[in-house]
C-alpha cells in the first residue's frame, strides 16, 4: 500500500469505510463494527440518538487505519463521527491533531466521497503547510 498524506473517512454505526489518495490514486479500506446491528428503543423526548455508543474497539481499529495519515477528513450520516473525533482526542491525540475537518453526509458512492474530499483538501492544503507529523 502507498502511503498517501490525505485520508477520508466515512463512517456509521454499522461500518468504516477508509480512503488513502492523492490526486490519482486511491487505497480503500472498510472496517465493520463488532456489534453492527444493536439498536436501543429510547422514550419520546429522552434526548438520545436511539443508537448503542459505539464500541471502542471498532474506534480503535479505524484510528489504527488513519495512523499514516498526514490530514484527515471524517464524515458520515449522524452521530459516529463526532463520537470517532471524540475517542481520537481521549485515545490517540496526535492523529485527532491531524483531523482537518467533520461533514455530515447521508450514503453517497465511493466517487462521490473522493470528489468531495479531493475538493475540500485542495482548499485546505492552501490553509497549511503539508509537513508530515
Amino acid at each position: 500500500m502507498t502511503i498517501h498524506y490525505h485520508a477520508l473517512v466515512w463512517i456509521d454505526h454499522h461500518e468504516a469505510k477508509i480512503f488513502h489518495f492523492d490526486a490519482t490514486d486511491v487505497d480503500r479500506k472498510v472496517v465493520s463494527a463488532s456489534h453492527p446491528k444493536q439498536h436501543l428503543h429510547h422514550k419520546a423526548n429522552s434526548g438520545d440518538s436511539g443508537h448503542a455508543p459505539l464500541d471502542k474497539e471498532f474506534l480503535k481499529q479505524v484510528s489504527q487505519q488513519l495512523a499514516e495519515a498526514g490530514a484527515i477528513l471524517i464524515t458520515g450520516p449522524a452521530g459516529a463521527k463526532k463520537e470517532l473525533v471524540t475517542y481520537m482526542e481521549a485515545a490517540q491525540p496526535a492523529i485527532a491533531k491531524r483531523v482537518s475537518g467533520v461533514e455530515t453526509v447521508d450514503h453517497p458512492t465511493d466517487g462521490a466521497l473522493l470528489a468531495l474530499a479531493r475538493s475540500f483538501f485542495k482548499a485546505d492544503d492552501r490553509m497549511h503547510s503539508q509537513s508530515h507529523r
